[in-house]
């Protein structure tokens, strides 16, 4: 067996494991307009729309897992998301912003993958659970500061509040503990790498949204 697997905390070797998907997905082109300041505030609420398909099928999915062995540990409610995205969208898009709202192919095929982990392999389940509310622990920071300064949302107001922790007075101290619960998951080696390699196709199923975002607001030159 490779000792250094034995060694090495499942916090480290997943986010080491994944950080080239993690750089692809933050690197977008997508994204990279976004934070640069150079699309309308139309193609924000249009990214605000796919997280909300996606963590509606992370948190209605979290309801049944919560007396689960391996992933009932992660289900921890001051990360819910649903709430404020629906928060943020009729701020973005008004009362109605459900009507005719459809996911986008590579979200809903993203959407799909964390509602069958969910049922069918909580392990699983753990890898959307890590690359989500960790990225917006940290750099989904950067995204509402951006979003503030760009599009002149009140600071920690309605339109970034899916960025806003209320329940989490310290992040830091929180993202420690959540590392410790990875390290602590209960999954033998090869288990530990399947996560690990769910983790990866979580962040390709990301990039995928990105690059479909990007088709839709190609930067006009």
């Amino acid at each position: 067996m490779d000792s250094t697997a034995t060694t090495t905390p499942f916090s480290t070797l997943i986010r080491t494991a994944s950080h080239e998907q993690h750089t692809e997905a933050e690197s977008s082109t997508f994204m990279g307009d976004m934070l640069g300041g150079r699309l309308g505030v139309d193609a924000y609420a249009r990214y605000t729309e796919q997280l909300w398909f996606v963590y509606r099928a992370l948190e209605d999915g979290a309801q049944a897992l919560r007396e689960d062995p391996v992933a009932g540990p992660f289900i921890q409610p001051e990360l819910m998301r649903t709430v404020e995205l629906e928060r943020d969208l009729t701020h973005l898009r008004g009362g109605e912003w459900r009507e005719g709202l459809e996911p986008l192919p590579a979200t809903a095929a993203y959407a799909a993958r964390v509602a069958e982990c969910a049922r069918e392999w909580p392990a699983g389940y753990i890898a959307h659970h890590y690359t989500r509310y960790l990225g917006d622990l940290s750099g989904g920071q950067i995204i509402r500061g951006t979003a503030e300064k760009t599009w002149g949302f009140e600071r920690k107001g309605d339109g970034v509040r899916f960025y806003v922790f209320e329940q989490i007075p310290n992040p830091a101290a929180f993202k420690r503990e959540y590392r410790e619960l990875l390290d602590a998951v209960d999954a033998d080696e090869l288990e530990k790498q399947r996560i690990i390699e769910e983790c990866k196709r979580a962040f390709a199923l990301n990039t995928a949204v990105f690059r479909e975002l990007g088709e839709v607001f190609p930067l006009s030159a």
